[in-house]
Parts: C-alpha cells; structure tokens; sequence
C-alpha cells in the first residue's frame, strides 16, 4: 500500500501594500552639517560670507587706477598746469621789465626774472623762475639762487625738467657747439654761445669767466645723473647785485622735496575722507546727486596728492 504523496505547500506572494500604508512611509530626513553640532545656530547665507579674493582684486583694481592716473597726470595733465604758470609768470614779467621793476638780485622763490629763448631747441620765451626745487621747477625752468643771475660776472645756472611739467629742457643733449641761447632779464638781453658738454659724472671744464650752465636729467624714466650743456657769454657782463643767498639741499640737482611728503600725508587723507563721506551720501540721498556734488572736491584734493607726490621725484624729472 503505498502512501499518498504531499504537495509542497507554495510561499505566499506578498501583494501590494495599501495605499494607506504606502503613504505612512517617510525617507530618512538628512540634516544639515552646520546644525549637526547642536548648536542651534542659523546657517550662514552664502551671499553674506565675506569673501577675501574679491575684496583684494578690488584693492588692486584701485591701486592699479590710481597709479595710472598719475602717471596721466604727470605726461599729461603737469604740461597743462606749467603752461597756465608760464603763461601768467610772463605776463607779470613783461609788466616789470616795462616798468624796470624786474628783480636784478636776490628774489622770492617762484617768482619771475628771465626770459630764455634757445632757438636750437624751438624754446622761445620761456620765463625763468628764481629757484631750483621740485615745486618751483613745476613752474618752468628755474635759476640756482646761489649764482649770479644771467649777464653778471661769473657762472649763472638754470635748471629744466627733462620728462613732466612741459619738459622745457627734454632735448637739452641735442644742443652743439656753436648754438645760440639768448637771455633777458631786468639788466638787457644777452646772448650765450654753447661751447661745452658734461654730465654728473663728468664736470663742465671751462676757465672762461661769465658762463651759463644749463642742467637737466639724463632720463625719461627716473634718471640717476644729469647732462650738463655750457655757454660763454658774447659781450661784457653787467654788475652783479646782491650777495647771493646760500643754497639748500633741495636745491641740487636731482634732489626731492621731502617737505611734500607730510603735505602728500594730510591731502591723501582728506582725499579719503572725501570719498568715505560721499558713499555715506549716495546712501542716504540719491546717488546721483551726491556724486555730482563730491566729484568736483574729490577731483580736486586727488590733483593736490598728485602734485605733492611728483615733488618726490627728482627735480629736474
């Protein structure tokens, strides 16, 4: 007799769960890494983060600005203000040389007392100031108050700057001997005749008694010696006046004005004061308006650190 054989049961297929309960099941909810401490601190937003990258670029972007701006000022701008001096120094010359009031001696620095004419160079009336440092040079070519003026006895000697400020003496090097260089002052005109060249390191050597000596750099870039043209007076001198006064350090060639560095100090920050007051302004008011009013201030204390900075610069720059 043999036993009936037993079907294997089959595994029950699980069907689909309810909807209900399908519902009721939630993903795991990741929590953010800024609170994950415990803390309870807001998160940061991403936009308020200081970031430094963009803040140096803009500080560079500025100083960049700036730097170009004044050397846009210096090969620009410096001609312009040396041509609004000439023009007002040589009117007030010409009023006192009709007057025979023109200084024969010892003067006020920046005042003028000369007119030079080299028609080698195409310089032509050129009214020379009394003074040799940076600010006065800015004015024009400038007499070394401890020589004799043009036309007296002994040996007169102007400077010029060779790059900035009109450049009255960029092509000194060109003169050659034989060349004319007239000069008036209160005691006539005289006439010079170009016999020698030097350099810094290379003295004028003449024993010729009434001469001029013209100096300036030896570079468009920042120079580091002089060039140095001489001339001998055609004629007899006229009398010396008073004794000269002696010279300063300022007063040498390639010397800098450091009384400017504490004026370059003040104006720079009044200049950012200026800047900081019309952002504050553009905030509170309408930012047009408040810009149209401080560019006119802004403008001006920034020509005022431009100009005391180029008293830095060598003088005959």
């Amino acid at each position: 007799m043999t036993a009936p054989a037993l079907e294997r049961p089959s595994a029950a297929v699980p069907g689909p769960l309810p909807v209900s309960a399908s519902a009721s099941v939630s993903a795991p909810v990741s929590v953010p890494e800024e609170n994950a401490g415990g803390s309870g601190s807001e998160p940061v937003p991403a936009g308020s983060r200081w970031r430094p990258l963009p803040a140096v670029a803009r500080a560079v972007t500025l100083a960049a600005v700036l730097l170009l701006g004044f050397a846009g000022y210096l090969f620009a701008l410096s001609g312009l203000q040396e041509a609004r001096h000439q023009s007002t120094a040589y009117a007030t010359l010409r009023d006192r040389l009709a007057n025979a009031t023109a200084p024969t001696g010892s003067t006020e620095d920046g005042a003028p007392l000369a007119v030079l004419d080299v028609p080698a160079l195409g310089l032509r009336q050129a009214v020379v100031v009394e003074g040799t440092t940076g600010r006065d040079l800015m004015r024009g070519p400038g007499h070394r108050r401890d020589t004799v003026l043009p036309g007296q006895p002994g040996v007169a000697v102007l400077f010029g700057r060779s790059t900035a400020f009109g450049a009255p003496f960029a092509d000194l090097g060109r003169l050659r001997v034989g060349d004319r260089i007239d000069v008036t002052t209160g005691q006539g005109s005289f006439h010079y005749t170009v016999n020698a060249h030097g350099d810094g390191g290379h003295p004028i050597q003449d024993t010729a008694p009434n001469r001029l000596v013209l100096v300036t750099g030896d570079s468009d870039w920042i120079p580091t010696s002089t060039v140095l043209v001489g001339a001998r007076l055609d004629g007899d001198p006229e009398p010396a006046g008073a004794k000269r006064p002696t010279g300063t350090a300022a007063d040498k060639a390639l010397a800098a004005d450091k009384g400017a560095l504490s004026a370059l100090q003040l104006w720079s920050l009044a200049m950012l004061l200026a800047v900081v007051t019309a952002v504050v302004a553009a905030r509170r008011w309408r930012r047009a308006a408040a810009y149209l009013c401080f560019a006119p201030v802004v403008a001006a204390l920034l020509w005022s650190v431009y100009e005391n900075a180029a008293a830095l610069l060598p003088n005959v720059y």
